[in-house]
């Protein structure tokens, strides 16, 4: 599917977007790495893990996707690839969740285009899926990270010590949710009535 408001779109990650993808890294590597995951060192005697290539990334977002379980997205602004939003962890049954993990070019951060971007992820989330709650994890030291969530409303509910590896160690987060409920006119709605410049209707302003 393809997921658009403006010049923001979300639409499926492919194959062939490896050239723009890699480019993008490689320009914000150190932008990045102190928000990036990494491989936690392996049990004594355990198998040594590596990070996955280009190809293996896909190949298992498309797995995980098949499998209902994630949402694999490029993010692209006027047309061109500047970030990555991915839904992983999608649980079904009693649960109905999922959580959001997104990068972005730093080249474009500030202009809107994250929280446009999360705020598209969500409402299809809630509105097209049928899950009932979205978490967003996040280091309290990213700073850029924690603006995007505040700005669209998320409630913080805590702290998980240690809870994933992210640039060679295990890091603290806090956590970040909202459920169907706390969104009922959609969360791309509530980010019109609050972006800076944004022109709004008067229905829009209700």
């Amino acid at each position: 599917m393809i997921l658009t408001d403006g010049e923001i779109t979300l639409r499926p990650i492919k194959l062939r977007d490896q050239r723009m993808w890699r480019e993008v890294n490689r320009r914000n590597r150190d932008w990045l790495r102190p928000w990036e995951a990494t491989v936690p060192p392996p049990a004594p005697g355990g198998p040594v893990a590596q990070r996955p290539t280009y190809r293996q990334m896909i190949r298992h977002l498309r797995a995980e996707a098949n499998a209902g379980r994630m949402l694999p997205f490029a993010i692209e602004c006027e047309g061109r690839l500047v970030g990555q939003l991915t839904v992983a962890g999608i649980t079904w049954g009693s649960m109905c969740s999922g959580h959001v993990g997104y990068w972005v070019d730093r080249e474009v951060a500030g202009r809107g285009v994250m929280p446009t971007a999360v705020a598209l992820a969500v409402d299809h989330c809630f509105r097209t899926v049928g899950l009932h709650r979205i978490e967003v994890c996040i280091r309290p030291e990213n700073g850029p990270s924690r603006r995007v969530v505040e700005k669209l409303g998320f409630r913080e509910e805590g702290l998980r010590p240690r809870y994933l590896h992210i640039d060679g160690a295990w890091r603290d987060h806090l956590i970040f949710a909202l459920t169907a409920e706390e969104a009922p006119d959609g969360l791309l709605r509530r980010w019109r009535r609050v972006r800076p410049g944004t022109p709004h209707t008067p229905e829009e302003m209700k």
